[in-house]
């Protein structure tokens, strides 16, 4: 009889059930973590308070009493479900409401809808490439982005994050390749929390003949006069080919967005089998989107947009302030600078990262933790994120929570890496 291979032998000895295994034995694990509350600045954990500096409720609109009557609304005339496709029995007069908003807000012709975020990226980018067709990506993209372009089965040539160096080098690889090129990056980068210098990626695309999409997961409701994210913020709206946002960071819901020419969009909505063979959207999701969709486009957004800002500056210097290693906010092509929601904190190494993570956790404070291959080796981070909704003395206290532990975690495991430019 031939031998074959157990198809779940990786499950048993892959190296990273390994590890899960390790820390579990000492309740390490920063991973799966019981909520038991709201996600709100200060919320109930595994029976214990603790401050939420690991949510992307960027703006705080997760229990807005506007947004959670646009849910029951929904539920109220919908039902729980559509049980079906937006092709067939799926699309409620809310989807077609949410798109018209969104296309509105973003200032393109038209907008699909997807279920989460993760189908936009893998609907989009599976649908508009083919294998004949290159791709190039920020080595910081994210994962949604590039499995879209495992299933395009385009040609991907990735750069090193931010590096237009190697983002024309690929560019002038492309151009021998054949076929259409796409440039595809973050607006703002989920594990570092900077924002991608567009202008001149938008000059690059232009000079070789690419498209240009920008994910604005990060940067929706966040960034811009109007919250239209960081396409806005650096002033290339009219530059930009394809956009693309979630609903489960600034919108307080789930869900996903592509917004574009309606030539394109029009052919996502009859090929793209992410949308096409998915369940629609259950109504309380798109109700709750569409909801904070208006909120975010009314003077209350603006100010909410400013608070969260303020914070995530407020945040960003209070950690730097105790020797730790946070990203530098991204310099403007005004003079000015901004410190987006996204705070990470370096620590280099992954069992460290885990270590402090977990004393974070029992001193009362959440985070999230980035290990490889989320990051590149060697690039192990504590994500921190702030909400609009935050107040200072919240903020004060989860800093000075950092501090106690940063000065005990350092005394039993040496130091953590200083901030970006020091010696420390």
């Amino acid at each position: 009889m031939p031998t074959t291979t157990d198809v779940f032998s990786k499950a048993r000895t892959h190296e990273r059930v390994l590890q899960l295994r390790a820390a579990r034995e000492i309740d390490a694990v920063p991973y799966f973590r019981r909520l038991e509350s709201a996600t709100a600045p200060v919320v109930e954990m595994e029976g214990e308070r603790r401050i939420m500096l690991g949510s992307n409720n960027y703006l705080g609109l997760t229990s807005d009493e506007r947004v959670l009557k646009g849910a029951h609304d929904a539920i109220d005339r919908y039902g729980s479900g559509v049980t079906g496709s937006r092709l067939l029995n799926g699309t409620l007069d809310l989807h077609l409401e949410l798109e018209e908003e969104l296309a509105d807000w973003l200032g393109t012709e038209d907008a699909i809808v997807y279920t989460t975020g993760a189908q936009a990226n893998l609907g989009a980018l599976g649908t508009i490439l083919g294998p004949g067709d290159t791709v190039i990506v920020d080595s910081g993209d994210h994962a949604s982005i590039l499995d879209g372009v495992i299933l395009s089965r385009a040609k991907m040539r990735a750069f090193r994050h931010n590096r237009l160096d190697l983002l024309e080098k690929r560019l002038q690889q492309a151009e021998n390749d054949g076929g259409g090129i796409l440039v595809v990056v973050d607006g703002v980068f989920s594990m570092e929390g900077d924002v991608a210098p567009l202008p001149e990626i938008a000059d690059l695309s232009e000079r070789y003949g690419a498209r240009l999409m920008v994910d604005e997961a990060h940067g929706l409701g966040v960034l811009g006069a109007r919250g239209a994210g960081a396409s806005e913020l650096l002033g290339v709206e009219d530059r930009v080919d394809l956009r693309m946002a979630t609903f489960s960071k600034s919108l307080a819901s789930c869900g996903g967005v592509i917004a574009g020419p309606t030539d394109v969009i029009d052919f996502l909505r009859i090929q793209s089998r992410p949308f096409l063979f998915t369940a629609s959207a259950v109504p309380a999701a798109v109700g709750s989107a569409l909801a904070a969709v208006r909120i975010c486009r009314s003077d209350e957004g603006r100010a909410l947009f400013a608070r969260v800002l303020d914070n995530a500056a407020y945040l960003n210097a209070g950690l730097r302030s105790l020797g730790l290693h946070t990203v530098e906010p991204t310099a403007l092509p005004d003079g000015s600078v901004v410190a987006t929601p996204v705070v990470p904190v370096l620590v280099a190494d992954d069992w460290k990262a885990a270590l402090l993570w977990k004393a974070l956790y029992e001193a009362g404070v959440y985070v999230n933790v980035a290990l490889h291959p989320a990051v590149p080796p060697g690039g192990a981070l504590l994500r921190t994120s702030v909400m609009a909704t935050h107040d200072r003395a919240t903020l004060d206290e989860a800093i000075a929570t950092f501090a106690g532990v940063k000065r005990a975690f350092e005394a039993e495991h040496g130091p953590l890496p200083g901030p970006a430019g020091s010696a420390a």
